[in-house]
Order: C-alpha cells, then sequence, then structure tokens
C-alpha cells in the first residue's frame, strides 16, 4: 500500500510531479511561495500585482493581469501552478532554445560571434549587462585566439554543466 502522501500528489489523473526532478520541483515552490503573496495557497491577480510591483514594475494593466490568470483552467493551486509551466516547457530543449537565441547574432551559422560584438550587444540591449557580469562571462567562457565566443559549447555548458574528470 502506498503511503498517502505520495497518493495525494497523483490529484486529478495524470500526475505533473513526475514531468520533474525533486529540485526542480522545490524550485518552482519557492517561485509559487514567493509569488502567492497574502500566503492563501493560491495565485491571484492581486497576488501577480503585487509580485510585479516587488520586481519594480509598478501599474501593470488589469487586463494583463486576467489574461495571465485566465491562462489557468481554475484557481491557480501549486499543482496548476506546475501544470501550466509543465506545458509550457514540454517539447522545448533548452540547449536547443539557448542556441537559436545565439544563432541570431550569427546568420552564417559558424558557431562562434565576435566577443566584441556579444560584449555591446550584452550591454546595450534589453536586459543589459554590467561591465562586471562581462567580465564573469568572459572569465568563465573566455574567447578564442581570433577573439570569438564558441557559443555552441557555451549553450552545452550552460544546459548540461561541465564535465568534470
Amino acid at each position: 500500500q502506498a503511503p498517502k502522501k505520495a497518493k495525494k500528489k497523483v490529484e486529478g489523473g495524470s500526475n505533473v510531479f513526475s514531468m520533474f526532478e525533486q529540485t526542480q520541483i522545490q524550485e518552482f515552490k519557492e517561485a509559487f511561495t514567493i509569488m502567492d503573496q497574502n500566503r492563501d495557497g493560491f495565485i491571484d491577480k492581486a497576488d501577480l500585482r503585487d509580485t510585479f510591483a516587488a520586481l519594480g514594475r509598478l501599474n501593470v494593466k488589469n487586463e494583463e493581469l486576467e489574461d495571465m490568470v485566465k491562462e489557468a483552467p481554475g484557481p491557480i493551486n501549486f499543482t496548476v501552478f506546475l501544470t501550466m509551466f509543465g506545458e509550457k516547457l514540454k517539447g522545448t530543449d533548452p540547449e536547443e532554445t539557448i542556441l537559436n537565441a545565439f544563432k541570431i547574432f550569427d546568420p552564417e551559422g559558424k558557431g562562434r560571434i565576435k566577443a566584441d560584438y556579444i560584449k555591446e550587444m550584452l550591454m546595450t540591449q534589453a536586459d543589459r549587462f554590467s561591465q562586471e557580469e562581462i567580465n564573469q562571462m568572459f572569465a568563465a567562457f573566455p574567447p578564442d585566439v581570433s577573439g570569438n565566443l564558441d557559443y555552441k559549447n557555451l549553450c552545452y555548458v550552460i544546459t548540461h554543466g561541465e564535465e568534470k574528470d
């Protein structure tokens, strides 16, 4: 006979908990807890608004919050939250996703990008990197002798971890 605790997780027929590693589930749980601002076990529009505010984004439109909440089949408890992430992540290979992002900067598909070019892009576009973040990145992934960044290797290490001998 299975312990009652394990049985409870199966709610609703399919077991979303089997889609993720235990460490991933713990990370999702922490994220859920942070977002569940009023600690009622559900994420609603007010929780989302407060989460955005905590991240420095004030005056989020009501429609935007409603659209997010409407993505769920019902009230967003942890199981629903995990299921929604599972559906969004299903079929996406993280390595392929990251590679595709780098390929935008490599139209010839060489697998390398000029380090100076990627540095300029990272420091001037979207979530801009600081000089310190650039230094950390190049310390971890130094450009080759020609000044190129091997982004295929970078993507592999990001998604698989470094080979430890």
